[in-house]
């Protein structure tokens, strides 16, 4: 899934909601049909600042993996925050997790990239 742009401002990005694809309703209803997204309020968008990635770890759905739960590392909003410069987690591998495991890396936090020294 790609993250969907609305709009940059000097510093921040507006995204149509990862988590409940800008419905602003609980894509899961796990309390109810009706039950506001915990992600954006229901609002249906949400605002990240940059600089910013998509998220390797869900791969920007939002989505914990596997899991009707929102995603450890970007909250649900499919994208996260990163300090340039940067570049690729030596440990991951840019994949976000260490291989047969389902927990963030370590090092990047699941990021897939980490602060160039």
């Amino acid at each position: 899934m790609s993250v969907q742009i609305i709009k940059k401002e000097e510093g921040k990005i507006t995204l149509k909601c990862a988590f409940c694809h800008g419905k602003g309703t609980d894509p899961f209803e796990i309390m109810s049909k009706l039950s506001t997204c915990q992600v954006c309020g229901g609002r249906g968008e949400v605002t990240i600042l940059e600089p910013a990635i998509e998220c390797v770890y869900c791969s920007g759905s939002g989505v914990h993996r596997d899991q009707h739960l929102t995603c450890v590392v970007c909250a649900g909003k499919g994208m996260v925050n990163i300090k340039e410069p940067y570049e690729t987690c030596p440990d991951c591998k840019g994949r976000g997790i260490i291989r047969g495991d389902y927990l963030p890396c370590l090092k990047c936090g699941g990021k897939g990239v980490v602060s160039k020294k």
